[in-house]
């Protein structure tokens, strides 16, 4: 996707997605077949519904069938979330995994030496955050804090025996 079109879509499509107290995380415009396939991925504080998916997409629809940002040639239109396995690359996304594990690749910086570590996050702040490191075999958590300039990468880890929200405030 050329940056312009790029530009003239995210112009057309932030303010509605903002509209509906969503932030527009990624356009990905690609060639399927004879047609071109139209991604936008929308998330929230809160997580993104189906039925806000949906209504967006309509939406989404319609705007574009008004404007000339996608040109004459057919195309499909996906509305979705961003999905478990995304990388978390900004502050929000930070944010969003409070209470999740995720495993972060450490660069060079890191005082401890580049790697890999797992850990819960349980705070944010604008330097980095706080994280519970699971003890091994046995041992208990230790608390450790990281820097944002420190992580090359990061993703949530998906946990199928994790409690949610709902379930430990009951």
């Amino acid at each position: 996707m050329s940056t312009t079109q790029s530009d003239r879509l995210r112009g057309l499509l932030e303010p509605l997605v903002a509209a509906k107290g969503l932030d527009l995380e990624e356009i990905e415009l690609s060639r399927a077949g004879k047609r071109r396939m139209l991604r936008i991925i929308v998330d929230s504080d809160e997580g993104v519904e189906l039925d806000a998916c949906a209504e967006l997409s309509r939406e989404v629809s319609d705007e574009l069938d008004a404007s000339d940002v996608m040109g004459e040639d057919e195309y499909v239109l996906e509305v979705s979330s961003p999905g478990a396995d995304r990388p978390l690359t900004e502050h929000r996304h930070y944010v969003r995994a409070i209470g999740r594990l995720v495993k972060f690749q450490l660069s060079a910086e890191d005082a401890k030496g580049a790697g890999e570590l797992v850990a819960r996050i349980l705070d944010v702040d604008e330097e980095g955050m706080d994280l519970e490191v699971p003890g091994v075999k046995g041992r208990k958590a230790t608390a450790r804090r990281i820097a944002f300039t420190d992580i090359a990468k990061a993703r949530v880890e998906i946990e199928f025996n994790r409690k949610d929200k709902k379930e430990e405030e009951a």
